[in-house]
């Protein structure tokens, strides 16, 4: 990585190097609440080329970075200590399930203010919880209180996040940021630990297992996304004429009307053709997949491990054999130069990608959500983002097309609420010239749907669907029984547009309604959409009522295995 821009690194101080390297990454926009004492370095990044974008809460800004590090490569959040740090701490954890790099920076106590150890305000128990905390749910962390240390432990923290795809955390003492280190420092990159003689091994053994194979699939997951490796993979089953799933995670890990994508598998969750499909395969090569209860369909995935390639960035099985110190992306350049020539396989017509069929309105139906997704299906293109939250949101969005790689979003492991909404602004940020689609429910979005006012601030026009149910649909189905626990509030979602002093909004129960609020705002980009959408009672997804038929005996309390 180039390191100063011109200047340097003695002439640096501690924070002037911390938004230099954050600028070498990729990083342009940083999210985040100020606070007393991380106002140093913001008064820093104010007056550098890094945007400093205020957002309503700190864990909003936190899942706004986690977006803007899926589709930028790297995003950051700063937060002032402990009531700024420890609200971020859910967006960061979800961050880190779903390998997502991050960079956290607190400001802290000057180390000059801790003498004796006062009572200091937003302290919690000792002037390292924090540090404590983000050491749990980060792959990295550091503390800035040595200038002799401080550029080099910059270096090593940021090289982690890019190495690992992995959040990590940097706390700096306010009166530490403008310190500037006696000494000069290099830049100097970790080398990989790699084995040569185990990647020839291994590509090796998965070369002839691909070879004598019949019925050879490709899974391919998250990582492909995050480590930019769908040139690699989409090469190797051309080249081998391999058909591909993605996981749900996954989903958009390659554009979806390509002609070897036959969509996603997921078990006995989704549909019952890619299932078999995958599952009657004699060679299973698994390329950055997590195997997550999600994305097995709660366990129900049937994948024999004596036919399966297994490779992460973390780990690579080929069958019963384990094999170390093999980097992902050599092991998919090494079997791409080994060009497998497995059997074709056909694939039924059934799982081709097809054209999307124009939306034949049913003017007076109740909205149902399947005919919702039905109905975005035909304007989604190679300039739109989806960003899906969790639940029916989430389910009944598997239905629809992406166009291009990783231009879906959706925190589909760890499964965290209010995801959506504050995503759609680190999206707006990292691809400003894109169209920004959220599916989100009710729920959901009373968590965190007050971001929608930091998107009118910057003026962005995402459209928001606002799947309106009246509470936290997915738990109905996963216990029987009328719960008042899962009713919300409701609210008049479509008129909020007046609180926040900008924006248009939409209150449909039909689908001619839904229809023309969606090609309305489809036609705007001025401002944003949100379009509140009053679903018939009772309506789920297919995916949504698989899971709880899978699901519901655990949340009852059932038989864990069953």
């Amino acid at each position: 990585m180039p390191m100063d821009k011109g200047r340097r690194s003695s002439e640096l101080s501690i924070g002037l190097y911390l938004i230099n390297r954050l600028m070498d990454y990729g990083i342009k926009d940083v999210f985040g609440i100020p606070g007393d004492y991380v106002l140093a370095f913001y008064s820093m990044l104010e007056h550098s080329p890094i945007n400093v974008v205020g957002c309503t809460r700190e864990d909003c800004a936190g899942f706004a970075a986690d977006a803007y590090a899926r589709i930028n490569g790297m995003g950051a959040v700063c937060v002032t200590y402990c009531v700024g740090g420890l609200s971020v701490c859910n967006s960061v954890a979800g961050a880190f399930a779903e390998k997502s790099p991050v960079v956290v920076i607190s400001g802290a106590p000057g180390l000059n203010e801790r003498v004796n150890n006062p009572l200091l305000h937003h302290k919690v128990r000792e002037f390292r919880t924090q540090l404590d905390v983000f050491e749990k749910i980060c792959i990295a962390a550091t503390e800035l209180i040595d200038p002799l240390t401080a550029f080099s432990e910059i270096d090593r923290v940021l090289e982690a996040a890019d190495r690992f795809k992995r959040p990590v955390y940097i706390e700096i003492p306010r009166d530490m940021v403008s310190v500037v280190p006696p000494t000069a420092h290099v830049f100097h990159k970790q080398r990989l630990v790699n084995e040569p003689r185990a990647l020839q091994e291994a590509v090796r053994e998965a070369h002839d297992r691909l070879n004598h194979a019949e019925r050879p699939i490709i899974v391919a997951g998250v990582e492909i996304h995050r480590f930019g490796l769908q040139d690699q993979v989409l090469r190797l089953a051309e080249q081998a004429k391999i058909p591909i799933a993605a996981t749900l995670l996954g989903k958009s890990v390659v554009r979806e009307k390509h002609p070897l994508y036959i969509g996603l598998y997921e078990g006995a969750m989704g549909r019952h053709e890619v299932t078999q499909f995958v599952e009657d395969s004699d060679c299973v090569l698994l390329l950055g997949a997590f195997m997550t209860d999600i994305n097995l369909g709660i366990f129900t995935a049937k994948l024999d491990v004596a036919k399966c390639i297994y490779a992460t960035s973390e780990q690579l099985q080929v069958s019963h054999h384990y094999y170390h110190h093999v980097p992902l992306e050599e092991f998919i350049i090494g079997l791409l130069a080994s060009r497998p020539t497995p059997k074709f396989r056909e694939i039924p017509e059934v799982l081709r990608a097809k054209p999307s069929m124009p939306f034949e309105i049913q003017a007076d139906q109740a909205l149902r959500v399947s005919r919702i997704m039905a109905a975005i299906n035909p304007l989604l293109d190679d300039q739109t983002i989806v960003i899906a939250d969790i639940g029916d949101s989430l389910f009944a969005a598997t239905e629809l097309v992406v166009h291009e790689r990783t231009e879906f979003i959706s925190p589909a492991y760890y499964t965290s609420m209010g995801f959506s909404v504050p995503a759609a602004l680190g999206a707006c940020f990292a691809k400003p010239d894109k169209r920004v689609v959220v599916i989100c429910g009710d729920g959901a979005f009373q968590m965190t749907g007050n971001e929608l006012s930091s998107i009118v601030r910057n003026g962005f026009s995402p459209i928001i669907i606002l799947l309106d149910n009246h509470g936290y649909g997915t738990e109905r189905y996963l216990q029987e029984g009328d719960w008042k626990y899962n009713e919300i509030h409701p609210w008049n979602y479509s008129r909020l547009t007046e609180v926040y002093g900008g924006g248009q909004g939409y209150s449909v129960q039909t689908e001619g309604e839904f229809v023309q609020a969606l090609q309305q705002a489809w036609g705007d980009r001025t401002q944003f959409h949100l379009i509140q959408v009053k679903l018939s009672e009772g309506d789920a997804s297919q995916t949504l009522l698989r899971l709880a038929d899978r699901l519901g005996a655990r949340v009852a309390g059932g038989n864990s295995g069953s």
